[in-house]
């Protein structure tokens, strides 16, 4: 079997430089199980300078990981799941549904802020208005809190993660949501940094971030990668990928699980908190 010319591949969400030994590594794992399966002319480096929230996803994408929430809005339509990695980090969890992740509001660590509500009036920093941590998930917690009012004087949009926390600590700001996989690999990477930050409260829990491919993606390449996959999480010739990237296990999560990130949308409109502001 043969791939499509020119196909890309990525792993953007969890990219922080000292992870892009671990994440070619995966790649390289996973291509040699594609291409042992059959599958010809798999690209063979990732794309490293793909941003967490393109502007689509294109027909040619081979494999990526994409934030769920995108996924039901602004990218809806052009990807297919694969299954989503449950990491062992605080915050993610397996349910019923599949493995599970939330954000952390993080303020530094000297904060005087105690609760959520004492943040009101503040600055918040938005890694992206498509994010689902960053954006809908703290919606959600916020519009129990908002009054239907804007809670923030000002949100600060920053471009990613690594971003807002840099600039948290810098002191442009008074809170970020941050995806809690991000945060362990911030804590085990830059421990100085990440030492200046506090954890201030949880957001609601989501469907973790699932590995995707493009709807253009032929159904027996999908069983291909959808094997590939499998065998990735649970042969013991792969632990040590695994383990650089905090991947447990990666499993399949149901449709209704991602549709479930817009009834947080719905609910926080419903509460008069249809804007994180």
């Amino acid at each position: 079997m043969t791939a499509p010319k020119s196909l890309a591949v990525s792993l953007p969400m969890y990219n922080l430089p000292e992870l892009r030994a671990a994440n070619a590594s995966f790649w390289q794992a996973l291509r040699c199980l594609l291409i042992e399966a059959g599958l010809k002319d798999v690209p063979e480096a990732l794309i490293f300078e793909r941003g967490p929230v393109p502007p689509r996803l294109e027909p040619e994408l081979l494999f990526s990981q994409t934030c769920g929430y995108p996924l039901e809005t602004v990218f809806k339509g052009q990807a297919i799941r694969l299954g989503a990695p449950l990491y062992d980090a605080p915050g993610c969890a397996m349910a019923p549904d599949g493995p599970t992740h939330r954000a952390f509001f993080l303020v530094r660590a000297n904060s005087p802020a105690q609760t959520l509500a004492d943040l009101k009036g503040g600055v918040f920093l938005l890694n992206s208005p498509h994010s689902n941590s960053g954006m809908n998930l703290p919606r959600r917690a916020l519009a129990e809190l908002a009054d239907g009012k804007p809670f923030f004087r000002q949100v600060i949009e920053t471009g990613g993660h690594p971003a807002s926390l840099v600039r948290l600590i810098h002191g442009e700001g008074d809170v970020a949501s941050i995806d809690c996989v991000t945060y362990a690999f911030w804590k085990h990477y830059r421990p100085e940094a990440a030492a200046r930050v506090r954890v201030l409260a949880e957001t609601p829990i989501s469907p973790a971030i699932p590995f995707v491919t493009s709807i253009a993606t032929s159904p027996a390449t999908i069983d291909l990668l959808r094997t590939a996959l499998d065998a990735l999480a649970s042969e013991p010739r792969y632990e040590t990928v695994r383990a650089d990237l905090k991947i447990a296990g990666i499993a399949d999560v149901p449709d209704a699980a991602y549709a479930g990130l817009l009834e947080y949308e719905r609910e926080a409109a419903a509460r008069g908190y249809p804007a994180l502001l």
